[in-house]
């Protein structure tokens, strides 16, 4: 259950709308429901600010449908991710509102509530090849409620794309980076902007790129400040986070750092 949500139903019992006894009913599931297979986090959406999100791989078709049918009679807004275009054509004939949102493998339910944030999160990606990952951030961050803006295919190997849009990289609030095979495209935007930088390994790449380890170990040990790292393939983790960091507030000016004060 969302605050907003919440906020109604108390308010329909102090109007005289909505009885104690029917408000008790309403709330019966909070915090948790047990389906047996499952135990659906309902007070997540109040402790965390969204609801919990569905990861499809490695669950029946008839879980995840039966999964998401329940979070959406509780929540305005509901995502599933790393889903397969059989698993929407399941949930799309129970749930029609449904949207899939092929490239990213997200099934998203309903629309956020609240307004967009004022600053956007700018998302960025080496290769094409790479763009399920990007997208996989774009539309979780979106959902929740971020301003998105795109720059995809500007890998290293033809930086001078990059530097053409040196105005787009320092209007973002958060920048989410994502690459494979060398993966040094976080640590040039991160020496490039003032803004905080999650990287985002990606699997892509031939042998010596370990399905994505040797990105992650080239993120990690990134020299430019205010870059985080996220898990390989970790699209969504990065959305998450980016909004999280982007609704904090708006963008401010950064400070110098040592240097005394006259």
């Amino acid at each position: 259950m969302q605050a907003e949500a919440l906020r109604n139903l108390l308010n329909e019992v102090r109007a005289g709308s909505r009885t104690v006894e029917s408000a008790i009913n309403y709330l019966h599931d909070l915090p948790f429901e047990n389906l047996g297979y499952a135990r659906l986090d309902h007070h997540r959406a109040l402790r965390k600010g969204f609801p919990e999100v569905v990861f499809c791989e490695g669950k029946s078709v008839e879980q995840i449908v039966a999964i998401l049918d329940r979070l959406a009679q509780k929540h305005s807004t509901v995502l599933a991710t790393r889903a397969s275009r059989p698993v929407y054509d399941a949930i799309v004939s129970r749930l029609p509102a449904a949207h899939y949102f092929e490239d990213a493998r997200i099934i998203q339910l309903g629309v956020n509530s609240g307004q967009l944030t004022q600053t956007s999160i700018l998302v960025v990606c080496a290769g094409t090849a790479d763009v399920p990952v990007a997208e996989e951030a774009a539309v979780t961050a979106g959902a929740m409620g971020s301003r998105i803006e795109k720059l995809y295919d500007v890998g290293v190997a033809g930086v001078h794309r990059l530097m053409a849009a040196r105005d787009t990289l320092n209007a973002a609030n958060v920048i989410v980076v994502v690459a494979g095979m060398d993966g040094v495209l976080p640590t040039i935007v991160g020496g490039l902007v003032a803004s905080p930088v999650i990287a985002v390994p990606t699997s892509i790449g031939y042998g010596t790129g370990l399905g994505g380890t040797a990105a992650l170990m080239t993120m990690l040990n990134a020299c430019a400040p205010g870059t985080a790292v996220v898990n390989i393939d970790n699209g969504f983790g990065a959305g998450y986070l980016a909004h999280l960091i982007n609704a904090r507030g708006a963008k401010s000016e950064p400070r110098p750092v040592g240097v005394a004060g006259g």
